[in-house]
């Protein structure tokens, strides 16, 4: 099954639509979506080498005006929309701990979260909650959501093929490598802060 997931996504990286999908899920995951857009970056890449670096744009502007939505979400939504999306992800003790801590470090907050799988999505929704500078945020996330999608852009297209070949050699070890990282972000919202 894992195989033909892996298969579909990868087919799915080469549609022409590929790079709509890549920007939705970019958007999304910066302020409400769990799953990361690597999901569909690093397969488009593979598939597509050439076009590593329209790959790592597409993905940094869009998770950047997501996150600049969560932003949003976070400073007039927060009762509505935000408070459901922690309660989500079960964050609510993390989310009280967190605020004293983020009136000064807030802008390595969200550097830290941009570049980790930590979930991004709690920090963009605690920064605009808490108010934090509008510039220091916009620039912290083009900076580390940024240096992370060209980062993994750039490492496949530079080892493309035999990073390919590794992924599907040890397809199952790398799923759950991924999965623990997925999930050991989010457990760290909760018992990190």
């Amino acid at each position: 099954m894992l195989r033909r997931l892996y298969d579909w996504t990868m087919s799915l990286a080469a549609r022409k639509d590929a790079e709509k999908a890549l920007a939705g899920v970019s958007f999304v995951e910066s302020s409400v979506f769990p799953i990361p857009p690597d999901v569909l970056l690093i397969p488009m890449v593979l598939a597509e080498r050439s076009r590593w670096m329209r790959y790592a744009l597409i993905c940094t502007i869009a998770s950047v005006i997501g996150a600049m939505f969560g932003y949003v979400i976070g400073a007039f939504l927060f009762d509505v929309v935000g408070k459901p999306i922690i309660d989500l992800y079960n964050a609510q003790e993390a989310f009280s701990r967190i605020q004293q801590w983020y009136d000064i470090w807030g802008g390595w907050g969200v550097l830290f979260a941009a570049i980790t799988p930590f979930p991004y999505k709690v920090l963009t929704i605690f920064s605009g909650f808490t108010g934090l500078d509008l510039l220091t945020f916009v620039v912290v996330s083009v900076v580390g959501r940024g240096f992370r999608f060209y980062l993994v852009s750039w490492l496949l297209h530079r080892f493309g093929e035999p990073i390919r070949e590794f992924i599907e050699k040890n397809l199952g070890l790398l799923f759950t490598l991924f999965m623990v990282l997925l999930i050991g972000g989010f457990v760290s919202v909760k018992y990190i802060f």
